[in-house]
């Protein structure tokens, strides 16, 4: 292969990358949108409404189940993942409670501190060394969420935090799961998320007070599951065809992406502070993997 065709095909692939993220952003954005318009427009129960989303996408999922079988769950570190399971579930739940009491725009802009958490966790549980660098851009992060948050505010409301902690929760389930990645296949991780999340949401769901979908609530469930599975699904694409470094900021697309599906259906007005706000998570998020990407070549 010539120097000519390898560079139209590496061309490809991040081309193909990116269009896969841009339309697992399209496809997350409009799984927010139908999130949001169960739980504040329908007022169907939040926790519910996450079981009833994972229990259909993992009904879309059991032909990749039947593929890979349940004996890929065995493992040496069981009570690693279910942990792992159960911070995930838990992030699920405060996410679709967040998106029954604020906007969505607000709430996609505070869960993009998730990378954030992760560094913290990783210097306090991994004992990854963090550096300046890191620390700076972890203090940019949390400066533009707390622009976003503005606790000091009359309008402030408690409901805010919850897509905060469902960053922390995802961030720590992502710390397991990456010490995981080491010691376990891809499959065996995938397929204990799989077979887990569905009956820990349902335990939460039924403290909470379960509810049974009907009529246009269950046709929107169904979606919210299909859409889950296609937009996980198209991420995989995505981190298939590129460098993850590479796609990376085409998933920060979501943000936009986000604020315009909130604004045409439901006619959210983002204020001007979101976006000081989100500049400073952006900003110090691809500072992050441009730092990362320094750091590897160096290594190499």
């Amino acid at each position: 292969m010539n120097q000519t065709t390898q560079i139209s095909a590496s061309a490809s692939r991040a081309l193909a990358g990116a269009s896969w993220m841009v339309l697992a952003g399209i496809a997350f954005a409009v799984l927010n949108i139908v999130t949001q318009w169960l739980t504040m427009t329908l007022a169907f129960p939040s926790a519910s409404v996450a079981f009833w989303q994972y229990a259909f996408a993992l009904v879309f999922s059991l032909p990749f189940l039947w593929k890979t079988g349940l004996a890929a769950m065995r493992t040496q570190y069981p009570w690693r993942h279910v942990v792992r399971v159960v911070l995930a579930a838990l992030g699920v739940q405060t996410w679709v409670a967040g998106l029954a009491s604020v906007p969505i725009w607000q709430a996609i802009a505070l869960v993009m501190t998730s990378p954030f958490f992760i560094i913290l966790g990783a210097r306090l549980f991994l004992g990854e060394q963090v550096g300046a660098a890191r620390w700076g851009a972890t203090a940019y992060g949390f400066a533009g969420a707390m622009i976003i948050l503005q606790p000091w505010s009359d309008s402030f409301s408690w409901a805010a935090l919850l897509p905060i902690a469902s960053a922390l929760l995802w961030g720590a389930s992502s710390l397991i799961t990456k010490s995981l990645t080491g010691i376990e296949r891809p499959e065996t991780i995938t397929v204990w998320l799989l077979v887990l999340l569905t009956p820990v949401n349902g335990g939460l769901a039924l403290a909470a007070g379960f509810a049974v979908p009907t009529g246009t609530v269950l046709v929107l469930l169904v979606a919210a599951g299909l859409l889950t599975v296609m937009a996980q699904y198209l991420l995989t694409l995505a981190y298939s065809a590129a460098d993850a470094a590479y796609v990376q900021p085409f998933d920060d697309l979501k943000l936009p992406l986000n604020v315009l599906a909130g604004w045409l259906v439901f006619g959210y007005a983002p204020a001007g502070y979101l976006w000081l706000g989100a500049c400073l998570i952006l900003a110090a998020s691809l500072f992050i993997m441009r730092h990362e990407m320094k750091r590897e070549r160096g290594a190499a």
